[in-house]
């Protein structure tokens, strides 16, 4: 650990840390939505279609919207949206080149869904951790505008 300019301390930013920003993204996202059908959205869209909705599916969906507002807006402040298109574009490329080499089954619904569900909150994790891999490279410190 070092010092930095303000006398706080810090650690620089590692593998771990965007592993765990990346087992976050995932959590939220799967707990949202997931193939298997134990998600959020199943719950609530069952409680939905039979005897209705309660206070807890109300609650449970606050939580997420908060945890799903932290991601969308650090994300967006981090990469922007031009950074926020590329980091899109490079994923579905991705998709793109696993699908010609034969590695996925671009007809494979499932296959695909995990794949787009992977994908969201790897670019998720990339936005939260965006403003420290930038600085390590650049040496440049994001800094949100404060009003005086």
């Amino acid at each position: 650990m070092g010092k930095s300019d303000n006398g706080n301390l810090h650690k620089s930013f590692g593998a771990p840390d965007f592993i765990w920003r990346w087992v976050a993204a995932l959590v939220l996202v799967l707990i949202t939505f997931n193939p298997f059908g134990y998600s959020y959205f199943h719950w609530f869209k069952e409680a939905f279609t039979a005897d209705g909705t309660g206070a807890i599916h109300y609650f449970v969906g606050v939580v997420l919207l908060i945890g799903w507002s932290v991601f969308v807006i650090a994300t967006s402040n981090s990469l922007g949206a031009f950074g926020t298109i590329m980091g899109v574009a490079l994923i579905g490329t991705g998709f793109w080149l696993l699908a010609d080499f034969g590695i996925i089954n671009a007809d494979s619904t499932t296959a695909i869904t995990w794949l787009v569900l992977v994908a969201i909150a790897t670019l998720l994790a990339i936005g939260v951790s965006w403003s420290h891999v930038r600085r390590r490279f650049t040496g440049q410190v994001d800094v949100d505008d404060i009003g005086d």
